[in-house]
């Protein structure tokens, strides 16, 4: 995915920070008024004996982690992983990776540990697991250890540092799309000290955080876990990494959901075409939402609301607008701050009410939303979400159109998209200033013997459009399709009972559909 997934934890508590905190956007679910039967937990390759480890990585396999109690929250077993920096190379270097578990709620019950990820990437699957009362169903939450792990390069697992936070700030806010010589300047300038920074920064690390490596990492923790077979959830840029696992390791999947999956032969161009459109699509699905509630203050007809959106972006570039702090509105914060509540429709009341702030000339809310796409705090970073993004994406696909061509893409993408469009035009000159390499080559397979793997699509999903799912489904030669109806980002878990109940009850009880299933509005 392009940049980060963003966290919705980390999204309220900015809004907390601003004062939004009456609007109680996220909560706990309700426990299910059906509680699952009893059963003899029958984990997925509960029968099956560990698989033997390579020769060269068997220390990495047999280690024994210490889990501790967290700091902070002591329900919940903290500990660190260690894998090598460079898998052709186990005698070398080495790094640790954090691990966060939250213990099943009736571990009677208990089917095994469900390791998650929740997309990016760049995203923290420590923090994922830590928010699992509010991201999983009452089933889940009483059958597994919800283990989340920071991939390499990820948060507190050797992160990734390519830019002080002054730089990452001005990097953020450079126009996103620039249209004069001055402009073209700045954005390749930035571009070229983020690709140089990672490795003057990051050494090594920066030419070993790739996909696959982060999926071998996996499968040391299936093992150190005492799992024969990974049971995982991946959500967003998290299913290209389950996928990965599965090309890898097809023998040693268990239960496998990939939530708002993404194509694995798609190219730079066409990823961000698609893309493109499902924001656009995502946008105008919320303009059409607020007209249609009446006394709209974007327009009186969809057409009009998205000009007013348009036109305000278009301002902004040329005129920032101040905020209650130090920094001001510009137009590439504008942009991340719009496209953030896009993710999920539970925002969009933060979205209108984000914009009528800055209709009126304060850039306040909208500079919140665009820092909580960068997991940006009051005080810097809460993490390396941006760099970690980069650096993972740089590496695992270093193509890239030269800037002085992006101007030739124009007319497809503001076709796609013409909110966007040349946003994600420019998008394709990335990698332009990376300056690591890996030698590491993704599997090209169709994962040929894994367990059956869900692949969940949502029709009007921003971020990964449904297309991306259906391909991903054709690819992997065990996937069964489920697509959902709706708005927002990912399936599960997002008030949508068929969606849930498919999932639940695979992982739970490996109950596997018959057949790709086609889930309704809610």
């Amino acid at each position: 995915m392009r940049r980060a997934m963003v966290a919705l934890v980390v999204l309220v508590l900015f809004l907390s920070l601003a004062g939004f905190s009456a609007l109680a956007l996220t909560g706990e679910d309700d426990p299910l008024d059906a509680q699952p039967e009893p059963h003899t937990p029958s984990p997925s390759g509960a029968a099956d004996p560990m698989p033997d480890p390579p020769p060269a990585l068997a220390r990495f396999y047999d280690q024994q982690v210490d889990w501790q109690p967290c700091d902070g929250n002591e329900d919940n077993e903290c500990a660190t992983l260690e894998v090598p920096l460079d898998y052709a190379r186990p005698a070398g270097d080495s790094i640790d990776l954090a691990l966060l578990r939250v213990p099943a709620r009736q571990p009677e019950l208990t089917v095994g540990s469900l390791v998650v990820n929740p997309g990016g990437p760049g995203g923290q699957g420590t923090t994922y697991a830590a928010g699992a009362a509010t991201t999983f169903g009452e089933a889940l939450l009483q059958h597994y250890d919800i283990v989340g792990f920071d991939p390499r390069g990820v948060g507190d697992s050797a992160a990734i540092d390519c830019l002080s936070d002054g730089d990452l700030d001005t990097y953020l806010a450079t126009d996103p799309d620039p249209d004069t010589a001055r402009e073209d300047a700045e954005f390749q300038r930035q571009l070229s000290e983020l690709g140089a920074g990672c490795v003057a920064k990051s050494g090594a690390l920066a030419s070993h955080v790739t996909t696959v490596e982060a999926a071998r990492d996996m499968d040391v923790l299936r093992a150190v876990l005492d799992q024969p077979k990974l049971d995982y959830f991946g959500a967003s840029y998290g299913t290209k990494l389950g996928a990965t696992y599965a090309q890898l390791f097809p023998g040693n999947v268990g239960r496998m959901v990939l939530d708002g999956a993404i194509d694995l032969s798609i190219g730079a161009r066409a990823l961000g075409l698609q893309q493109a459109t499902g924001f656009e699509t995502a946008l105008t699905a919320y303009v059409a939402n607020c007209v249609d509630s009446g006394n709209c203050f974007l327009g009186d007809s969809v057409e009009a609301g998205l000009d007013r959106i348009r036109q305000f972006l278009a301002a902004v570039e040329q005129t920032p607008l101040p905020t209650n702090g130090e920094r001001v509105l510009t137009g590439g914060s504008a942009y991340y701050g719009l496209i953030t509540p896009l993710y999920d429709r539970q925002y969009w009341n933060l979205l209108s009410l984000s914009l009528r702030q800055a209709f009126d000339g304060d850039g306040s809310a909208l500079l919140l939303l665009a820092d909580a796409y960068a997991s940006r705090g009051p005080k810097g970073y809460l993490s390396n979400t941006i760099e970690a993004n980069y650096a993972i994406n740089c590496l695992d696909d270093p193509s890239f159109v030269p800037l002085a061509k992006v101007p030739g893409q124009l007319a497809a993408f503001q076709k796609a998209s013409p909110t966007f469009g040349a946003v994600f035009a420019y998008s394709l000159a990335t990698c332009s200033g990376a300056v690591a390499r890996s030698s590491v080559k993704a599997p090209h397979t169709s994962a040929e013997g894994a367990a059956p793997l869900l692949v969940i699509g949502t029709t009007r999903d921003p971020a990964t459009p449904l297309r991306w799912a259906q391909a991903m489904a054709r690819q992997l030669s065990s996937a069964i399709l489920v697509t959902r109806d709706g708005d927002g980002h990912t399936g599960y878990h997002a008030d949508n009972a068929c969606v849930d109940a498919v999932v639940e009850d695979y992982l739970v009880d490996g109950t596997v559909p018959a057949a790709d299933v086609d889930c309704p509005a809610a």
